[in-house]
């Protein structure tokens, strides 16, 4: 029976920020490659050499832990090992490692997945940039209203000053 490819915007949940990078966890391609995380791990640690620290490292128990009380996805994960990280050139490699067709077609997936993450970022940066030029015209723009309010403000209290015409 034939395992149906995951979406690129089903797999954008399974990719975590770690050390600043977008990554996926060992059990979570594990299960998407159709085969156990011991496996996976197993064909990396005989291919060592191909998965340097920018490609996959292994987390802290620190930063664990923190996954796991902030996720329910990472939660679910019994084992007693800490898992590793493959950042995108780490799953790349992996599919040398891993030569089924469906590490194949689930690598392809993975990459646009990423593709769409970097585009969604970009255009993120872009509305970013859109509305802080805005902040900054309108800033000025208050700020010409806010000193004319200020003069009519000083110029109504040197009227008040003025002493009273007329009897008293």
């Amino acid at each position: 029976m034939t395992q149906i490819i995951p979406k690129p915007e089903n797999l954008a949940k399974l990719v975590y920020v770690v050390r600043g990078e977008k990554a996926l966890l060992d059990a979570d391609l594990a299960d998407l490659y159709g085969v156990a995380t011991k496996v996976l791990n197993q064909a990396v640690k005989r291919n060592l050499d191909r998965f340097p620290a920018d490609f996959m490292f292994q987390l802290t128990p620190e930063e664990w832990e923190r996954m796991r009380s902030q996720t329910v996805t990472s939660s679910r994960r019994k084992l007693t090992a800490i898992p590793y990280a493959f950042t995108e050139q780490g799953v790349a490699m992996l599919s040398s490692v891993l030569r089924s067709q469906r590490a194949v077609e689930v690598n392809i997936a993975i990459m646009r997945t990423f593709v769409q993450l970097r585009r969604l970022m970009d255009s993120n940066r872009d509305l970013a940039r859109r509305i802080e030029a805005m902040e900054t015209r309108y800033d000025e723009q208050f700020s010409q209203v806010f000193d004319a309010i200020k003069q009519l403000i000083a110029e109504d209290k040197s009227r008040k000053a003025k002493p009273p015409m007329g009897f008293l």
